[in-house]
């Protein structure tokens, strides 16, 4: 009879894999050993490219001075956090910014498939229909996207991620409240929350920073989760094509002007572009506002029908402005956390770039300002079309 050679490291893989198991008590040992053994994969391919980077920097001449200033050890940390129910959890660590360029050979990694019935599928892009992130990714990115992610569900008063943790996965909602926690002074304090629908965690793997928030499920929920190695490879690269396309162009918005340049390239990391026909509607007045426009390319109508003659025959739309390149619209029901107060129509072809409510809220906090100013405009707008400023605060 011959013997089987038991493979070198076998017993400690099975070893680490079982004490995990004990551990964490998954309520699926095979999603779990997926998981489990992906991450492993990762971080052994991290190690190898991280290698590969530091002989080219060797070659490329770059040296570092042992006796030059490093900044304390624990600067731009965070203590670890207990992590049972999160299994998939990366350990913190203070990471270098992430380039899309240094991952030359990423393309040749085999794809991360998590298998999927078609009920899950259908629910999965039903949940990513509106994420502003993929909207640019092609038809083949896409599916690989979707092939890619995996099903969290959670319980109340589960934490997500929390603040100061290193970023380890994107999370798109499908269903479930959740908390968004800022700590200040020592204390948790509730800045906002996602409420069965929206995203979250892409900033943290953009930029190789700690995560910025701590987010709470107030109640069961689902979410669709996206790993980091898939994430680099398919959404910062796209993005980074995205932003040396757009960086130019946003610069040249005179809203944008007052941002820091690091906070401009954020915008860009969150736009989306939509292309729009002659004559069709962008906007309807009286619809809840999701969204926030720029023109980069052709010609929109803004268009109002008065409240104060709803019901009589000579109701008709009335043209209250024009944006072209550089302008923007949208941001006024935004701002008062009210219904569209216009429509607004494309003048010939035209094509707008798209930021979410909620990147809206986070992002162009700065210019709140000035978008509250021109509230004021409008008004007087109004009050020269129809005598009254009404339409504007109901």
């Amino acid at each position: 009879m011959s013997t089987v050679e038991i493979p070198a490291g076998l017993k400690e893989l099975l070893q680490r894999y079982t004490v995990e198991v004990l551990r964490n008590k998954p309520p699926n040992l095979v999603e779990f050993a997926v998981q489990h053994f992906t991450q492993i994969l990762e971080s052994q391919r991290k190690e190898q490219r991280e290698k590969k980077r530091g002989s080219r920097n060797i070659r490329r001449g770059v040296s570092f001075d042992e006796h030059s200033e490093k900044p304390p050890e624990n600067e731009g940390k965070q203590p670890a956090k207990s992590t049972s129910g999160k299994y998939n959890r990366r350990v913190s660590v203070c990471a270098e910014p992430y380039n899309p360029d240094d991952d030359e050979d990423d393309d040749a990694e085999p794809r991360i498939v998590h298998p999927k019935t078609d009920e899950q599928r259908r629910r999965l892009q039903e949940a990513c229909r509106d994420i502003l992130l993929f909207k640019t990714l092609e038809q083949e990115q896409f599916s690989e996207v979707l092939d890619a992610m995996f099903e969290v569900l959670v319980e109340p008063q589960e934490h997500i991620i929390d603040q100061g943790d290193d970023g380890d996965n994107f999370y798109v909602i499908e269903k479930g409240v959740y908390d968004i926690l800022v700590r200040k002074d020592g204390a948790n304090v509730c800045v906002g929350k996602y409420d069965n629908k929206g995203s979250f965690g892409e900033l943290a793997l953009m930029y190789n920073t700690p995560r910025a928030a701590t987010i709470v499920a107030t109640q069961e929920g689902a979410l669709w989760a996206l790993d980091r190695a898939t994430f680099h490879r398919l959404i910062v690269k796209n993005n980074a094509k995205k932003r040396r396309m757009y960086e130019a162009f946003i610069d040249c918005v005179p809203l944008l002007k007052s941002l820091e340049i690091s906070e401009r390239m954020k915008i860009v990391d969150v736009l989306g572009a939509r292309g729009f026909k002659d004559g069709e509607r962008i906007i309807a007045q009286g619809e809840t506002a999701e969204c926030f426009y720029i023109v980069e390319s052709g010609e929109v109508r803004i268009m109002i029908k008065s409240k104060t003659k709803e019901g009589q025959q000579d109701n008709t739309e009335v043209e209250v402005a024009r944006c072209s390149r550089g302008q923007y619209f949208g941001e006024l029901a935004l701002v008062t956390n009210k219904p569209r107060a216009a429509s607004v129509y494309a003048v010939g072809e035209t094509k707008c770039l798209v930021i979410d409510i909620q990147a809206f809220e986070r992002l162009l906090g700065p210019c709140m300002d000035i978008m509250k100013r021109n509230i004021s405009q409008y008004e007087d707008q109004l009050v020269a079309l129809f005598g009254s400023s009404v339409d504007l605060k109901h």
